[in-house]
């Protein structure tokens, strides 16, 4: 409907201007005739002037006056022409394009209300199963029984072992051991006789043995015995079993959580790094062409190094066989398409990003029979830059590309107008009323890079703030 008024807007205009062009045109016709009338005047009153003389004004004169009269014709022709198409305009065309559009919102309000509705019915219907979920929710949780869950994990995880009786004192200074008390429960004397006759027990409260072989203690030659019903150890049994396995667990366990820690923020990496920001995905995307380019360099002077070995075994046989770096110009070449296709793909990842004007041009330059090309920077000048280190990862976290980079002097500060948690990568959270550092203007992906007091850098909407740029 908005182009059917343009249209119609248009044609007016056009119609206007000719009409404008046909009046100036009679004007100046007019003009024209009124001079050649007062020349054939004059010519006629002068006596010096011959009658051919006068003849020729009076033509001329006539002949003005009869264009200027054409010209007021058509002049008066488009006049009309306008003042119709003017009054189609705005009495026919334009109302009956703004009823169309009154009724397009119409229908617009009705939808809505229609959605309106069919929501609150939704809500209607769905309302009674959950009211049925939530009284079942509250029945399952009078219905609990704590004494019978504690008996079933007590049931489940019980040792078995029996209680043992209390240690003989053994006197060496008799030569003889006594016999056993009659508070004994029947437990052998020694703990070798206990080793001995209980070998295929397990007398530890807590398996060992996938603790056994990250301890850092040795185990003991023999199980250690429970505690005693009616006291503390006997000193032959110094250590208490169960404070030395929490021990061995607190000890193994530790090195798991701390290597837990490392996957703290650990980003959902995605090969285009969609998951990142516009600013940072365009820097990352250039950062892997460069890598990509780097790596086609050097398969391509290995192709050209390759070539001419080639060539000089087939001028001098006795140097080597030819057919023996075959292989390697196969692999090689493999490789250049692989590396090439790779390109392709990340420059139509960076062009989907929407490159700055100075953001690196990469392009695939003249490429000869043995694979060599040139990448181009934006001055035209060959790209030298220094190959990135492979062993820095170009996964890390946003907290760390910061920390290693240079510390940017702040360009001004911003308030936060709302709340902002920062869940995604690279971001940074913030609170409502919060004064922030500005370290990097927003360029157009609608994020501003901002720093707070206690070194921690990221990203914010710009929208969120209001910015205060230093002079």
């Amino acid at each position: 409907y908005l182009l059917e008024a343009k249209k119609a807007q248009q044609c007016l205009e056009s119609t206007y201007k000719q009409l404008d062009s046909s009046k100036k045109r009679f004007e100046r016709e007019w003009r024209e005739a009124e001079r050649a009338a007062q020349y054939a005047e004059k010519t006629d009153q002068d006596i010096n002037a011959t009658k051919a003389d006068v003849e020729k004004a009076k033509q001329q004169a006539h002949m003005r006056a009869r264009v200027a009269e054409e010209c007021k014709n058509d002049y008066a022709s488009h006049l009309q022409k306008y003042n119709k198409e003017q009054s189609q305009f705005y009495f026919n065309d334009m109302p009956v394009i703004f009823n169309k559009l009154q009724n397009l919102d119409e229908r617009r309000i009705q939808k809505l209300a229609q959605g309106y509705i069919l929501f609150s019915d939704t809500e209607k219907h769905v309302m009674p199963i959950i009211g049925k979920c939530l009284e079942g929710i509250t029945k399952a949780g009078t219905n609990v029984n704590e004494k019978n869950d504690t008996m079933v994990v007590i049931e489940q995880n019980k040792s078995g072992f029996e209680r043992p009786g209390d240690v003989e004192f053994e006197d060496y200074s008799q030569g003889i051991n006594r016999a056993s008390s009659d508070s004994s429960l029947g437990t052998p004397k020694g703990h070798m006789d206990i080793l001995g006759k209980n070998k295929s027990k397990n007398f530890w409260l807590f398996k060992r043995s996938k603790l056994s072989s990250t301890s850092t203690h040795t185990p003991f030659s023999t199980p250690p015995a429970p505690l005693p019903p009616n006291g503390a150890p006997s000193p032959k049994f110094g250590r208490d079993p169960l404070s030395y396995c929490l021990k061995e667990i607190n000890k193994t366990v530790k090195p798991r959580i701390s290597s837990f820690r490392t996957l703290r923020r650990s980003p959902t990496v995605m090969e285009d790094f969609g998951h990142l920001p516009p600013e940072q995905r365009r820097k990352r995307l250039q950062q892997k062409l460069e890598e990509i380019s780097k790596e086609l360099q050097k398969e391509a002077d290995q192709s050209e190094a390759l070539g001419k070995m080639k060539d000089v075994y087939e001028k001098n046989p006795q140097m080597g066989d030819p057919a023996s770096l075959a292989t390697q110009i196969s692999q090689t070449s493999q490789n250049i398409e692989r590396l090439r296709g790779e390109l392709n793909k990340y420059e139509t990842w960076l062009s989907e990003a929407g490159v700055r004007g100075d953001a690196l041009r990469y392009r695939a330059h003249s490429f000869n029979n043995n694979g060599a090309h040139e990448v181009l920077s934006p001055d035209a000048a060959h790209s030298d830059e220094s190959t990135p280190d492979p062993s820095q990862a170009i996964y890390a976290e946003f907290d760390d590309d910061f920390e290693d980079e240079e510390r940017a002097a702040p360009i001004g500060k911003c308030t936060a107008m709302y709340n902002f948690p920062g869940a995604s990568e690279g971001t940074i959270s913030m609170e409502e009323g919060e004064v922030l550092a500005v370290v990097e203007e927003d360029k157009g992906d609608g994020w501003t890079r901002v720093r707070r007091h206690n070194g921690d850098e990221g990203y914010i909407p710009t929208s969120y703030v209001t910015i205060t740029l230093n002079k």
